[in-house]
């Protein structure tokens, strides 16, 4: 397949690229900053990818490159683990919502339509809970920030689906990689500092890396995949018994929480993606016949850890 993939040069979208080359797939990265993306993928093993300059939330040229291609990967957003000023709440919806708005836009335009589109989304969509378990049928139980993003989001890449073209929203939840959150977890352990964050009962609903981007691969070519998916796995843990769980596997002590207002100092209103959580089970993912890789957490972040270091 000749696949476009918006935010490939981030945490998940490089992996992603990665395994589309290895698998003789053709891609299109589109991305503000080409000479950046060419050295993130400056390996020879890279070399069948093409980059496409495009400003996400603006149309342009960059729109005609759609009509080639076979399926479009969305993972373009603004990060939101950092402080929310107003401006970076701007920023991180207009990302997501005009930018998938965009998308949707260069796809309706192009004389043939790719065959599929594979959305990003949140498990923020549901907001947080420390009771509820949440499946991709449930409804929001509060409308907080991210929820109100994660619904727009979701409404402009559903509008792909009106043109006949399958739609695929995968609703990720915290990724175990070698970056992301679990690699700031670990600084600590390795000072014998390490503890859960915040209260520990808050849930902690998370996928490893490599999952996440088969799942994403199983979207883009079992074409019995449509609507919405959980991107988490089967078993989430309550921050406590994370914390815990990772410093057995590094052989350290949990013992010191970080308290929420330094939490809070940090990232302000960003501090409710680690202070707060949900449940989040993959009843739709697991009926698809998705099969994990790391269905437990301990096993996870063993993983994560080795590569690490």
């Amino acid at each position: 397949m000749k696949i476009a993939v918006t935010g490939a040069t981030g945490f998940v979208g490089s992996r992603l690229v990665a395994r589309l080359v290895d698998e003789s797939h053709e891609v299109k990265v589109l991305t503000r900053q080409v000479e950046k993306a060419r050295k993130v993928f400056a390996a020879s093993k890279f070399k069948p990818v093409e980059f496409v300059a495009y400003e996400p939330t603006e149309s342009g040229e960059w729109q005609a490159a759609i009509s080639s291609c076979d399926g479009v990967v969305n993972l373009a957003g603004e990060p939101i683990s950092e402080r929310w000023s107003a401006e970076r709440k701007k920023r991180i919806i207009d990302s997501r919502k005009v930018g998938t708005q965009k998308l949707v836009e260069a796809i309706a335009n192009s004389a043939q339509k790719p065959a599929v589109l594979v959305s990003s989304s949140a498990i923020g969509y549901y907001g947080t809970s420390e009771t509820a378990e949440f499946f991709e049928t449930s409804e929001p139980v509060e409308q907080d920030f991210l929820s109100q993003v994660c619904q727009a989001w979701e409404t402009e890449a559903n509008k792909a689906k009106e043109m006949g073209v399958r739609t695929v929203i995968i609703r990720t939840g915290i990724v175990l990689g070698d970056g992301g959150a679990i690699g700031k977890m670990i600084t600590p352990f390795k000072l014998y500092a390490g503890g859960p964050i915040g209260s520990g009962r808050q849930w902690f609903s998370w996928i490893h890396i490599d999952d996440l981007v088969n799942l994403y691969l199983k979207a883009l070519l079992d074409s019995s995949m449509h609507g919405v998916y959980n991107g988490t796995a089967p078993e989430p843990v309550r921050m406590k018994d994370l914390a815990d769980t990772l410093g057995s596997v590094m052989d350290r002590p949990s013992w010191l929480p970080v308290p929420d207002f330094a939490i809070e100092a940090l990232l302000g209103d960003g501090a409710v993606v680690v202070l707060k959580g949900q449940k989040v089970l993959p009843e739709r993912t697991q009926a698809a016949g998705f099969s994990y890789e790391y269905s437990e957490a301990r096993e996870a972040l063993k993983d994560v850890v080795k590569k690490i270091g």
